[in-house]
């Protein structure tokens, strides 16, 4: 049976210049040239100020409505908040961090600095909040010597700005935030609009260029101290020109958004946020995340707000779909003028697109058009991105205009490289690291692969074929590409698995960790309470047959050595972003996994095996314990 049409949406045509070197590395470049952008994002504030001077900008949710910000009155703030910066002295070498959640004073602050060429830097706020040691901080403190630190709540950023030395820095807190426990001479964030703004800050806005630094981005710093990306105007403005030109259905319709992802990850900030004042589009700050208790609050604001564009990673995919499902309302509102659904972050897994394309079936009658990007915090963040409808998840679209892919035969796989204006020049005050992240023709190792959708046809867009790094071999000498592992393995585990990290190195066979899916377990169980603890739910014989099940489901369909687990884990615990197991954005570090939880991989393969341990193969499987361990 056929499925209905897709809806229509107007993208550029999928072209792409091809090169198939000797070797065997391939060049993938856009067939689109990249056309002339802005100088630099305070140029797009600027238009629409004068353009569209009412339009919303900006909204957060306070109390029973929303606070808005037009683009007149932001422009307005942002070159006031300009001049205060300038007159607290700070600059290139004094810039501004961040320390707080999304929220209005942040993109003040943001805009404000970019807009005199101050670089700009918001951190992870799990680094202030969540942290034991703050160790993350004060690396980061001690790189930037930051000019000014803003925490929009003071009691509630109180232990950090304790411990952590932030030098002579001004500290600023939100106007709303207690006064108790606030450092001497910290100031309000009204106290940055106090001044006017004069040819002080017009001479600084003409100053900027293309190359100014706009902000600096933190990765997770999983495996070490976090590293400073910096991040030029080239880098934003080019990449929202590419956007433009290969979704060009933007210029119809200006963008509305509802988006919950943190400004200190490239995806929120570089591509949805500055898309949304590229184009004239008004963003809604969700207050909300794909997690338990905070959930409802995204749901809230869907049911009020309906988005033209919805983006997302697949875990909060994953949280919102049993909502649309049973709520016709949010269902209703969520696909009334939806044109594009967006994931990114991580690969979304095929039940979970099957679910969304359904839902869309449902409430309009029309496939909403699915598409995905990839890229870095290196690289603005977009290198591909889709631009013609797919049939499923997995295609991560064409290279940018402007942009080189170079695809490079390593260890049975295609490592991605990437040349183009929207990569960084580097690492703030890591020379060496800078030195190391380069080719030597240029190209940016990203530590990704990918492989032709249609090896016939290159216009079908490329495939994320995982990290390079995450790979390893079996005892016998076998590659395991743990990324194409992964996403099978998730369809397969459904509806036990959450996520997956994928053990074996250097073992004869593969065995799986995986992270629990609360609901979908306790869906298995409708006898229990709804307050039963996970972990009693986990050791119910239903929840393991089902993932024993899985487990034998994947080892039939793909029965090589290197392409199954023979034996698995079930944890409770979910992944810590304290400790780098998972990002802001709820993507899951094998890395950083396997080295925290050690005793973990020790214990699934202990001979004899222990009760926990489920397998492939129902015979072998380990009666469960009554009190069984869990993670």
């Amino acid at each position: 049976m056929s499925k209905p049409p897709f809806a229509t949406l107007a993208f550029a045509a999928p072209k792409v210049d091809f090169e198939l070197r000797t070797d065997g590395t391939r060049v993938l470049r856009s067939a689109h040239r990249l056309q002339a952008h802005a100088r630099c994002l305070g140029e797009y504030l600027e238009h629409w100020a004068h353009e569209a001077p009412g339009r919303s900008f900006l909204a957060a949710h306070e109390g029973e409505g929303w606070r808005t910000l037009s683009y007149g009155e932001a422009y307005r703030q942002a070159r006031r908040i300009g001049a205060a910066l300038l007159a607290l002295g700070l600059s290139a070498e004094r810039p501004v961090l961040v320390l707080s959640d999304n929220s209005l004073e942040h993109a003040l602050l943001a805009l404000g600095a970019m807009h005199v060429g101050i670089p700009f830097a918001a951190i992870s706020p799990a680094y202030s909040l969540m942290s034991r040691d703050y160790a993350k901080v004060r690396a980061i403190a001690a790189l930037l010597a930051p000019g000014l630190v803003f925490a929009d709540d003071g009691a509630k950023y109180a232990s950090v700005l304790a411990a952590v030395d932030f030098g002579n820095a001004r500290i600023v807190f939100g106007d709303a935030s207690p006064r108790e426990g606030a450092p001497a001479g910290a100031g309000r964030f009204a106290d940055l609009l106090a001044l006017e703004a004069g040819p002080e800050v017009d001479r600084a806005y003409a100053a900027v260029t293309p190359d100014t630094i706009a902000k600096i981005l933190f990765t997770s710093g999983s495996t070490g101290d976090p590293k400073g990306v910096i991040n030029t105007q080239r880098m934003l403005c080019s990449n929202q020109q590419a956007i433009a030109q290969l979704w060009p259905f933007l210029a119809e319709t200006p963008p509305v958004i509802v988006d919950w992802l943190p400004w200190n990850h490239t995806f929120g900030a570089n591509h949805n946020f500055n898309l949304v004042l590229a184009n004239g589009g008004t963003l809604y700050l969700d207050d909300g995340k794909p997690a338990p208790g905070l959930i409802e609050k995204s749901v809230a604001r869907l049911r009020e707000i309906s988005p033209t564009i919805y983006f997302n990673v697949p875990r909060g995919f994953d949280a919102l779909i049993p909502f649309l499902e049973t709520d016709d309302a949010l269902r209703a509102n969520f696909f009334r003028r939806l044109q594009m659904i967006f994931y990114a972050a991580a690969a979304l897994p095929q039940h979970l697109w099957e679910k969304l394309e359904a839902l869309s079936i449902r409430e309009r009658g029309l496939r909403t058009v699915m598409v995905s990007a990839w890229g870095a915090t290196e690289t603005a963040p977009m290198v591909t991105t889709v631009h013609f409808p797919i049939e499923r998840a997995g295609v991560v679209g064409l290279p940018a205009p402007g942009t080189e892919i170079k695809m490079v035969p390593a260890q049975g796989k295609l490592e991605l490289r990437v040349r183009g204006p929207n990569v960084t020049p580097g690492y703030w005050k890591r020379p060496d690291l800078t030195h190391a992240a380069f080719d030597e023709e240029g190209y940016y190792r990203i530590g990704d692969a990918g492989r032709l959708a249609d090896e016939t046809d290159p216009s079908r867009g490329l495939v994320f074929d995982g990290r390079i790094a995450e790979d390893f071999k079996l005892m016998s000498g076998v590659w395991v590409h743990v990324g194409a592992l992964r996403m099978k393995a998730l369809e397969c585990l459904a509806p036990v698995a959450q996520d997956i990290v994928v053990t074996g190195h250097d073992r004869e066979e593969i065995g799986f960790l995986v992270f629990a899916h609360p609901g979908g377990c306790r869906s298995l169980c409708p006898d229990l309470p709804s307050d039963t603890p996970l972990a009693t739910v986990l050791a119910d014989p239903r929840v393991r047959t089902q993932l024993q099940k899985g487990l034998a489901a994947l080892r039939t369909d793909a029965p090589a050595s290197s392409t199954h687990a023979t034996r698995a884990l079930l944890m409770a615990e979910p992944p810590s972003i304290d400790d780098g197991e998972i990002t802001d954005k709820g993507y899951i570090n094998q890395r950083a996994v396997l080295a925290r939880r050690a005793a973990l991989v020790e214990a699934l393969y202990a001979e004899p095996p222990g009760a926990p341990v489920i397998f492939a193969d129902a015979a072998a499987d380990a009666a469960p314990a009554p009190e069984r361990r869990t993670a």
